[in-house]
């Protein structure tokens, strides 16, 4: 078990070796498996993990609809709502798909638009884990903007490091920590063998080193 002061300490020491900068840092959990307990090439994780404490700069959404569920996705909040004949520009446009693909964290979009978005977008979401969530007309559009909103993703394929941002470095410390167990939490479901094929967990700020515990033998 992993207890949540060890993840407190370690958030601190990331915190206090981070070199200061001009502009708030993001927090991010750094999670290393250990290749004797678990192969690799069995790992395909993309989970999307609501957090228990969000911070100011939460992530964003991205909301490609028509109509009425255009409307209700701006009303609920979406960083950007991107209208469905958008779709045909941008699939000619390699630059700014890409830079959609990168600059937002998530991204839903009305079902009947999927077999489009698939064809135009999904080179470039595809890649990232990014593909849109699908909703139509009945779809709590406001509770699953909300909820994306204080969720982070961490995903790995085929590989022993999974990484992901749980806060920002002006969140307390226990915070963030519970964020972490959060991920960890729900990471222990998905890897085989669970918390015991994790060799070491790691935190850095996004200028910082990262600070490892290490875990083998637990």
């Amino acid at each position: 078990m992993i207890e949540k002061n060890s993840l407190i300490e370690l958030i601190k020491k990331a915190k206090e070796e981070a070199p200061k900068k001009n502009f708030k840092q993001s927090v991010e959990l750094y999670v290393m498996l250990d290749n004797h307990r678990v192969k690799f090439h069995d790992i395909n994780i993309n989970e999307v993990i609501s957090l228990p404490s969000r911070s100011a700069g939460q992530a964003s959404v991205a909301v490609i609809a028509t109509g009425e569920l255009a409307l209700r996705a701006k009303r609920a909040g979406a960083d950007v709502v991107i209208a469905g004949d958008e779709i045909d520009r941008l699939t000619t446009n390699k630059r700014d798909s890409k830079k959609l693909a990168r600059d937002f964290d998530f991204f839903m979009a009305e079902t009947s638009l999927m077999p489009k978005i698939g064809k135009s977008l999904g080179p470039y979401l595809g890649p990232r884990g990014k593909m849109p969530l699908p909703i139509t007309l009945t779809s709590p559009v406001d509770q699953l903007i909300e909820r994306l909103k204080g969720s982070t993703r961490i995903r790995a394929r085929g590989h022993g490091g999974l990484s992901c941002r749980i806060g920002e470095e002006d969140m307390d410390d226990e915070k963030l920590a519970s964020n972490a167990l959060a991920v960890l939490d729900a990471l222990e479901r998905k890897i085989p063998n669970g918390l015991k094929s994790i060799k070491a967990i790691g935190v850095k700020l996004t200028m910082g080193p990262i600070k490892k515990m290490m875990l083998v033998g637990e």
